[in-house]
Formats: C-alpha cells, structure tokens, sequence
C-alpha cells in the first residue's frame, strides 16, 4: 500500500494511546524515547483517547506505570472534548449522566450540573457497570425532551477475558428504545480533533495525527486537516489499511520510526502555527 505522498512541516503532534503508546498496559518499544524528545524539544503534543472512564490525571499515573511519563495537562479524553463541547454549546447548562469520574469530572470543570430532573442532556459515556435502572431513566428523560449525545461510538472494548459492550452499543439500545440518534462528540468526530487542537494552541496545517486504527485515528485526522501516520503496534494492519476508500500519509512500524525525525527538526522551530 502506497501512503499519500504529502509531507508538511509537523510543528504539533496528537496522538492515540492504547496501540501508539501503550499496548495491555506495557509501554509500546520506543514510545518512551518518542516522548521524550517532545518534552525535551517543548513541542506540544496531546495523548488522546475515546475511553471517558478516567480523569486526566488516572490516565497519566496508569501511564507512569508502564514506564512512561506523560503530565496530566498532555492527555485529552472524549469526557473533556464532551465537557467543552457541552459548555460551548450551552453554558452551565445541565446533564443526566451514566459513566463514571472521567465524565462527571470534566462536566462538573465546565459548570455543568448533574441532575435527574429535566436535565438539558442525557450524556452517556462509558463505565465498567451499565445499569439497566440508568438506561431506563436516560430513555424516560429522553422520550420527554432531553438530548441525547454520547462521547464515543465504540461498540466495544478490550478485556483480558475478551471483548466487552461500551459506549457504542449502549447508545444503540437507548436509540432503539427512543427513536433518537445520539451526537458522537469523540474520535472518529474530527471536533475531538479540534478541540485538542485549540487545547494545545496548535494549527492542522503543521500538525500530525498518529493511531492505530484507520476507522477512528485515521479517519478523524484526515477529516480535520491533519496529516495522519497509521502505525503497525495495535490493531491496523498494511493489507487492512488498504481495504479503506482512504489512506493514511503514511505508514510507520511505530513511533520509534518518528524519532529520528523529532530528533533531526530545528530546536528553533516556532512551536505555534
């Protein structure tokens, strides 16, 4: 498979996690290395994830414990594009929400009020315990006005024991159940893009997205301007990328392969757009 031949100067870099950085908890070869010319070099970057279950701060210590150092202000979830996306939309508005401290954390950084009594929206997000009680009363609040918007599509999710429903498949019940179709506000919605964007001050023209996944990653990236570098450590593969009616930029090993690269750029280089 050919990538696009379109190189820019990446002045700025987002990044996936689980399959770039980490993979089952064990820092990816390289992946600390990469990370450290960043921080050394002082070019932004952000970590981002769909997975809404943690704060910011969960996210950055489980990191250090697969050996790699990543500042909590570095790390954007689904919860936190939700949360600005929620307070752009309708400030201090309010929000019935099934997830966990990831979600409400964020809501509540944003002014947002939790609430069971004609909440604004109904937020869904994900949690290790669906509760068949929540989905109810998020259906009921639904069917009586309240919007319906959830952080990410993934239908499912990664467990030791094998694959479990997430956010995805949840929201598909609710839907069935209402006849409402929920707002996706994580990847592969290139506004995940965006925000992380504006979080770090950073232009799509000299920014890079790398992932693991062409239908997430990929997608999301190229849809919001970026250049976008799939890498081989998750799930994607050369001969399943070429299935996909895109293309990434281009094709890495893993992000070992960019060091070289950050290494070889000038330290004098603007950090902005």
């Amino acid at each position: 498979m050919r990538s696009v031949s379109r190189r820019r100067e990446i002045r700025s870099w987002l990044m996936d996690m689980d399959g770039v950085l980490v993979h089952e908890e064990s820092a990816i070869a390289g992946a600390d290395r990469f990370l450290e010319v960043l921080k050394a070099r002082e070019i932004p970057f952000l970590v981002l994830t769909n997975n809404s279950i943690y704060t910011r701060r969960d996210l950055s210590a489980r990191l250090r414990l697969s050996g790699l150092e990543v500042p909590e202000e570095r790390i954007w979830t689904s919860a936190n594009a939700m949360a600005q996306f929620l307070q752009d939309q309708r400030p201090h508005g309010s929000a019935f929400v099934i997830g966990e401290a990831g979600l409400t954390t964020a809501l509540h950084q944003n002014g947002y009020t939790l609430t069971e009594r004609e909440p604004d929206y109904v937020v869904l997000g994900e949690t290790r315990t669906y509760s068949f009680e929540r989905i109810t009363a998020a259906i009921r609040l639904i069917t009586d006005g309240a919007r319906f918007i959830a952080t990410n599509p993934d239908a499912t999710g990664p467990s030791l024991q094998g694959p479990l429903p997430a956010t995805g498949a949840v929201a598909a019940l609710i839907q069935r159940a209402t006849g409402v179709e929920p707002y996706f506000v994580g990847k592969p919605n290139p506004l995940m893009m965006r925000s992380a964007l504006n979080a770090i001050d950073a232009h799509s023209e000299t920014t890079a997205m790398i992932g693991d996944r062409m239908d997430t990653d990929v997608v999301a990236g190229l849809e919001a301007g970026l250049e976008t570098i799939l890498v081989l450590t998750g799930v994607a593969t050369r001969e399943a990328a070429e299935r996909f009616p895109f293309r990434p930029t281009r094709i890495v090993e893993s992000v070992a392969q960019l060091v070289p690269e950050l290494e070889s750029a000038s330290a004098d280089a603007p950090a902005d757009a």
